[in-house]
């Protein structure tokens, strides 16, 4: 069978309408929320104030900030670890891990604990999965659904990158040149000219962002071409996040920063409690050089400072691919397309469904007359 042009245009015209009509629903809030994820670090800011509320830039010793943050401590919970100010005015976060309790899908829920760096004062205490930042980032992430949601927002993610392809296909116009289609009344109405020009201009850029995300949500899938395989099976990180903090560690907190500063003088900037997986301390330094990490035995107290990179750290694909499509690092003017890139999709998905009901209605009323045309002539 000979495949015509307007055969081919017809075929991808039903594969584009009904990708954006069956998944409108989930397109619209996973682009909201991807757009509003670009600038995370300011909107925590705006919606969670109180955690941000500190009295200055003067930090304490990280001991004080434990034994504060244990007193906000409910029954069960354990401190996993503590984080110092990375910028002025952060707050000192302290990180809790409920011990016991049936497993629940997806990452473990933290107990996070806010502190004034200058008093060690609690600002706000809140699980790692509430507040609106993370609601964006669990229903952008996986639809807020655990398990099945990653993948289900992955293959959002492949139809998008269809859907684009196709987009493309059908704005190009049939005769003429290419520059006819940059044209604002290529249909009578309002939604219909939206609908084409934003989609023309976007086509590329949601293009990316919707592969980069099809990447990210099928990591197996594409650590072949990050050469994954050659480099064997790493640490379980599903296991390490769910490892239980020692109830009564051998060697205390304040010993544990000792030996560190030891071996590493400078500022404490995290530190990690020893678990039942992992029975050591683990201090990083923000030392005059790069930054050190010491572990230090928790049976014994022993020190050791953990051997720097002879190279940064290597730039994988899929590091490549996370970062093209967060936009952390890099320019404004992709961060940009990228806030953009998430709301024009929602306005496609809206456009197209008031462009799909005109026509539905139009052919509704086109049969009518027919029936009625072929009624007067008998």
């Amino acid at each position: 069978m000979r495949v015509t042009k307007i055969g081919l245009r017809k075929l991808w015209f039903q594969v584009h309408k009904w990708i954006g009509l069956i998944l409108a629903i989930l397109i619209i809030p996973v682009s909201l929320t991807g757009s509003a994820l670009v600038w995370h670090d300011p909107l925590e800011r705006i919606v969670s104030p109180a955690r941000f509320a500190t009295s200055g830039t003067d930090t304490l010793d990280p001991i004080v900030y434990a034994e504060a943050a244990a007193k906000a401590l409910k029954p069960g919970e354990r401190i996993a670890t503590l984080r110092m100010p990375e910028e002025p005015g952060d707050p000192v976060i302290v990180s809790a891990a409920q011990v016991g309790g049936g497993a629940r899908p997806g990452p473990p829920v933290r107990t996070n604990i806010y502190l004034d760096p200058p008093t060690a004062r609690v600002l706000e205490v809140s699980g790692s999965r509430s507040g609106l930042v993370m609601a964006f980032h669990m229903l952008h992430g996986s639809l807020m659904l655990p398990g099945m949601g990653r993948q289900i927002v992955g293959w959002i993610g492949v139809a998008m990158a269809v859907s684009c392809f196709t987009g493309i296909w059908l704005w190009w116009p049939m005769v003429g040149r290419w520059t006819r289609g940059l044209r604002w009344k290529r249909q009578p109405n309002l939604d219909g000219n939206l609908h084409h020009l934003l989609g023309f201009w976007i086509a590329i850029p949601l293009f990316v962002l919707s592969f980069t995300g099809a990447w990210i949500s099928f990591p197996q899938v594409f650590s072949v071409f990050d050469g994954a395989a050659r480099r064997g099976p790493g640490p379980d990180r599903a296991a390490m996040m769910r490892a239980r903090p020692l109830a009564a560690p051998a060697t205390s907190v304040g010993d544990a920063i000792a030996r560190a500063s030891e071996l590493a003088p400078g500022k404490i900037a995290s530190i990690t409690w020893p678990t039942d997986l992992q029975a050591e301390w683990s201090i990083g330094v923000a030392a005059k050089g790069p930054p050190a990490t010491v572990t230090v035995a928790d049976a014994d107290g022993a020190a050791k400072l953990a051997p720097r990179p002879e190279r940064p750290q290597r730039q994988t694909l899929a590091r490549t691919m996370r970062q093209i499509h967060d936009g952390n690092g890099l320019p404004f003017v992709w961060q940009l397309i990228i806030f953009v890139g998430g709301i024009i999709p929602a306005v496609l998905a809206v456009t197209g469904i008031i462009m799909w009901w005109r026509a539905r209605g139009w052919r509704a009323k086109l049969a009518q007359r027919q029936k009625q045309k072929a009624a007067a002539a008998e």
